[in-house]
């Protein structure tokens, strides 16, 4: 029998997807290597929204157990294994919650030279390039969430010709460059807007934020650093954490 959304759950909706497409592959239902419906699908057989199963999807392969092809669909991987305590809120939603539709536009995408301790962050020498990305999320047309990454050059120069606006760049590091993403140190705190930041929020200047910095590993090596400012009065902050047995 077809396990079902239950909307009486307060579970989050895409968490619950989630679980059912894990235990499909638990049980051998869909084997590694076979395809998995397509969005349009799932959003047919569950009652939920693209939104619901584009970040369950996300999820699975975050977690390992599903594999995205660009332009021919998505695949059962092998199961990862992880244990102890497990983030199972994705990069994509610590900032904005789930279900929620963004728009992206990119501000800049180009190379510089380390400012301020940008090299102490990174953990490169003062004379080496980065690459820096920075992006505007909108919901409706509001902006809600501006974000700044930074890479060492050295570690992916091609990044600098990707879509980004269309596309993680924690997935492409991971799916088209092949430098898994090991770990990741956060920060969360109050920030005070800059005349550039509040403008793009459509807030006044020296207005409070939330700030998460981040920085992510791939080993011991740090490959990118991300400073991302949330309006702090449209959407919640939300991080969950899981205990695997």
């Amino acid at each position: 029998m077809e396990s079902l959304i239950d909307r009486e759950n307060p579970q989050k909706l895409y968490i619950q997807l989630t679980e059912i497409i894990k235990n499909k592959m638990l049980n051998k239902e869909w084997q590694v290597g076979a395809q998995i419906p397509t969005e349009e699908e799932l959003c047919t057989i569950y009652g939920v929204s693209k939104a619901t199963v584009r970040t369950a999807i996300l999820e699975l392969v975050r977690q390992g157990y599903l594999i995205r092809q660009q332009g021919k669909g998505t695949f059962v991987s092998k199961k990862v294994i992880s244990e102890g305590l497990t983030m199972i809120t994705s990069f994509r939603e610590m900032m904005l919650e789930a279900g929620v539709e963004f728009s992206t536009k990119v501000l800049a995408q180009t190379v510089m030279m380390p400012t301020d301790d940008l090299d102490v962050k990174l953990g490169i020498s003062e004379d080496k390039h980065l690459i820096y990305i920075k992006r505007l999320r909108t919901v409706e047309g509001d902006p809600v969430l501006l974000q700044e990454a930074y890479i060492p050059h050295h570690i992916c120069p091609s990044i600098l010709s990707e879509d980004v606006e269309h596309n993680s760049i924690f997935e492409l590091f991971e799916k088209k460059y092949g430098k898994k993403i090991t770990k990741v140190k956060g920060y969360i705190e109050i920030a005070y807007l800059t005349k550039d930041e509040a403008g793009l929020l459509g807030l006044e200047t020296g207005s409070a934020a939330l700030l998460l910095s981040q920085h992510f590993f791939s080993g011991d090596t740090q490959v990118m650093y991300t400073r991302s400012v949330k309006r702090p009065d449209r959407f919640k902050f939300s991080i969950e954490l899981e205990k695997k047995a």
